[in-house]
């Protein structure tokens, strides 16, 4: 079966949870028999890198501009993929979503997968907004199938467009964990003696009142890890780090991949996840992957992953979330209770279930 995908920046080692995603559903895939193409974004993938694990990769040139981006992009995309006759255009997100109308003219079937509603993000303006409720409108209307990634974004799409989407979950792939510490002694990192977040540095991930959170409690020994960068700086990233550089307990290390970020993982004490939007957070499972102790904002994405109801702070609320980080790097577990959590990750968010999935989506309509 060959698949044509687009609305992703690209992979490997491209930052983001849809980059994330389509690096591991592909790669799966393409073991799996499919011929994949994955049109890439120019400026984030190395021009001379044309196939990675079986999947061709094809780069396009479009501005590096958070507005004008995607559309751009998808629209060359959407053309070069019809020359392909692939038997499957399948589209990720709802801002590239808008081109759907587009591709089932010009003859190919689509399913799109939806992280969820992204005009609730931080970082839109209004205008932007109602544009990406239009792109979501485009897709959820013209598509031939969806797939929401969680239960409440499928259950939104019911509610909102009347129609039912597959639900496949983003998944993880269980580590092993690191015996090595190089990352650790670049940052003066103790083992097991820093807080971890992982992602990109935009509004919605609540990095700022995380800061303040930990500026505000008694720590003492503790460092505060910040992994990840923005895609285009702008007033939020950039007072981000003029933020974090006023207490030097707190640590960016800019945008990790492959052994550095495993052995960040490996050796936390406590993996905080503050967002005020996810979809479904793969920074999150990734974590508890790892087995490591998670705390994470009450938002219904996050409710999604297997987490006990006392690891929940309310979005936003600095107090709340102090007082909660307190009570967890205090708070020791059991080998049994890290083994059961890891279990049941590994059972639940499993990339060759999910892949299986996605091709019985795609047989679904060819």
């Amino acid at each position: 079966m060959k698949i044509a995908v687009i609305g992703t920046r690209g992979f490997p080692g491209v930052q983001g949870g849809v980059e994330t995603h389509c690096e591991k559903l592909y790669t799966h895939l393409a073991e799996n028999g499919c011929d994949i193409t994955v049109f890439t974004r120019k400026a984030y993938v190395p021009p001379d890198l044309h196939t990675y694990k079986g999947i061709s990769l094809v780069p396009i040139s479009c501005p590096q501009n958070k507005f004008l981006e995607a559309f751009i992009h998808t629209f060359k995309g959407v053309l070069k993929a019809r020359k392909l006759k692939p038997d499957i255009l399948h589209i990720h997100a709802i801002g590239p979503s808008f081109f759907t109308p587009l591709a089932r003219f010009i003859g190919m079937k689509v399913v799109i997968t939806t992280q969820g509603p992204d005009y609730k993000r931080k970082k839109w303006n209004f205008l932007a907004k109602i544009f990406l409720m239009f792109c979501e409108w485009m897709g959820m209307t013209f598509a031939n199938e969806v797939i929401a990634v969680a239960n409440n974004i499928s259950e939104d799409i019911k509610r909102k467009f009347a129609r039912n989407a597959y639900v496949i979950p983003n998944g993880v792939e269980i580590p092993d964990p690191s015996d090595t510490d190089d990352i650790l002694r670049k940052f003066d990192l103790q083992k097991k003696r820093y807080i971890l977040t992982v992602g990109r540095f935009v509004p919605e991930k609540g990095f700022d009142y995380l800061i303040d959170a930990f500026n505000n409690g008694d720590f003492e020994g503790w460092k505060l890890v910040i992994v990840g960068s923005a895609d285009h700086d702008d007033k939020y990233s950039i007072g981000l780090r003029e933020k974090a550089k006023k207490n030097s307990n707190i640590v960016l290390t800019g945008f990790l991949t492959g052994k550095p970020l495993q052995e960040i993982y490996t050796h936390a004490g406590l993996f905080v996840l503050p967002s005020y939007h996810e979809g479904l957070p793969i920074v999150l499972l990734e974590a508890m992957s790892y087995g490591l102790s998670c705390i994470a904002s009450d938002i219904s994405a996050n409710r999604n992953v297997e987490l006990s109801e006392d690891r929940f702070f309310k979005a936003g609320d600095i107090k709340a979330l102090t007082n909660k980080m307190r009570e967890f790097i205090n708070k020791p577990r059991g080998n049994e209770e890290i083994k059961k959590q890891i279990s049941a990750i590994a059972e639940k968010y499993n990339w060759e279930k999910i892949a299986e999935r996605t091709l019985e989506v795609y047989r679904a309509i060819t």
